[in-house]
């Protein structure tokens, strides 16, 4: 679009590429099985990886959203199952055999659940974002999204929103 307002006549050519990647897109990472998106397609040692992630998302919430409109409300309500917690979405749901619920201990065991489980406070704002844009009237659904950081407002260092969470309750 921005190609088009400026008159280049490379527009029609950035177009069919947009085209081409959502085509892409939808063909491989959707997994039907699951309802969901695949984290990896044609992972390393061969397959798709299954595991459920919050990056799936920003397939939806970002404003030219990559993913077909009939699959955002799988992907949203799979993520609000597993993902979501008062703080942010988990790195990685539970049940998962890599999943670990706490961050803590040494460098590395931390460095070791901080993809797998660990809740990212940030993920909240693309959450909300794909969510009014799957239900557009629900806004009690997007405020239940960040109803847990009014009360850590008065934890940790005041005023400020940590950066991690740990996966299960308390959080």
């Amino acid at each position: 679009a921005w190609a088009a307002d400026r008159g280049d006549a490379r527009a029609s050519d950035y177009g069919a590429r947009a085209d081409q990647v959502y085509a892409s897109f939808n063909a491989r990472f959707w997994n039907a099985e699951a309802g969901y998106l695949f984290d990896v397609v044609d992972a390393e040692g061969g397959g798709d990886d299954p595991k459920c992630r919050p990056n799936q998302v920003l397939a939806v919430s970002l404003p030219h959203p990559v993913l077909a409109q009939e699959r955002w409300e799988p992907v949203m309500r799979a993520v609000q199952a597993r993902l979501l917690t008062p703080v942010g979405l988990r790195s990685l749901a539970p049940g998962d055999p890599e999943f670990k619920p706490r961050y803590y201990g040494d460098l590395r065991t931390r460095d070791a659940a901080y993809h797998q489980g660990t809740v990212w406070a940030w993920l909240v704002g693309p959450y909300v974002d794909a969510w009014l844009r799957v239900f557009p009237g629900d806004i009690d659904g997007a405020l239940e999204a960040v109803g847990g950081f009014a009360a850590h407002m008065d934890e940790a260092c005041i005023g400020s929103v940590s950066e991690i969470f740990d996966a299960d309750a308390p959080f």
